[in-house]
């Protein structure tokens, strides 16, 4: 959907944001579990950035190359995560809107694509809040993206 529906490019830096996106949103659920959701949210984070260490690997990157790219990866998902979770926990979708406007399709305005995109993502947080942190582990709850679409 995100891609045929909502026009992201199917391309790796797209991914790379639609990827960022979705483990903030469980991160941020996961802090509010006290320590017990810190630790998992760090497990989740450190998860994370070995599986962009692998896709470097896997697309053939060297591994004296890794390191700079890795560094660069690292930059551009705290820059990601900072801009998108100050707009989520504020609950302002217009921000968030022009931040995944700019980073996914770059665009120097929020697009109507992006709009959704930013509607289900706030939906996401709502519905990632309601749910037991035991269902977060198993199964999160990702809002259904034709309703925002819709």
């Amino acid at each position: 959907m995100f891609y045929t529906d909502l026009g992201v490019p199917d391309r790796i830096d797209s991914r790379f944001e639609l990827y960022t996106l979705h483990v903030l949103l469980v991160l941020l659920r996961l802090r509010e579990e006290g320590q017990k959701g810190a630790d998992t949210a760090q497990d989740l984070f450190d998860t994370y950035v070995s599986a962009l260490d692998n896709t470097l690997r896997e697309l053939g990157v060297g591994d004296v190359a890794v390191g700079k790219k890795m560094r660069r990866l690292g930059e551009a998902m705290y820059g990601r995560m900072s801009a998108y979770e100050k707009a989520i926990l504020a609950g302002d979708a217009d921000t968030l809107a022009t931040a995944l406007s700019r980073n996914i399709l770059e665009a120097e305005a929020a697009t109507p694509d992006m709009r959704v995109m930013a509607d289900y993502a706030m939906r996401t947080r709502t519905a990632l809040a309601a749910q037991p942190f035991e269902g977060v582990m198993t199964s999160p709850a990702w809002a259904d993206l034709t309703l925002a679409a819709a």
